[in-house]
């Protein structure tokens, strides 16, 4: 089976923005990593979107927007992702994120009840990682 996620380390979050009970995390990039069945090879891409969280509270974020990720959680229902966002992601029910942003002690942490992740345009080729 062919699998795509977006590696969380890296990635640039352009942005949070809160709209009612909406919060959206923008990534400007996102960097994706793409695994083809029976390949040693992953291709490496870039491609901007958002997690758009619904019945959400944006928790607590840090003042240094925009800022690389370092890392963190997504999670939706009884599965939480660590340092990686499965795409597609489109999931009722409980969800939760808590990335941290380099440089700064606060993370991004929402707690929700819908998560879908929203990607733009199509995703643009930078390499590919071999294995060591």
């Amino acid at each position: 089976m062919d699998a795509t996620h977006i590696d969380l380390p890296g990635s640039q979050i352009a942005g949070v923005s809160v709209d009612g009970d909406t919060v959206r995390i923008r990534f400007e990039p996102a960097y994706l990593v793409k695994t083809m069945t029976g390949s040693v090879e992953r291709t490496r891409w870039h491609q901007n979107g958002e997690l758009v969280f619904d019945a959400a509270e944006l928790q607590s974020c840090p003042d240094t927007l925009p800022g690389e990720c370092q890392g963190g959680d997504v999670g939706e229902n009884v599965y939480t992702y660590r340092d990686m966002v499965p795409v597609p992601l489109d999931s009722r029910g409980r969800a939760h994120c808590r990335l941290r942003i380099a440089g700064d002690d606060t993370p991004i942490a929402v707690s929700a009840e819908a998560v879908t992740l929203r990607m733009e345009d199509v995703p643009k080729y930078i390499e590919h990682i071999r294995p060591d």
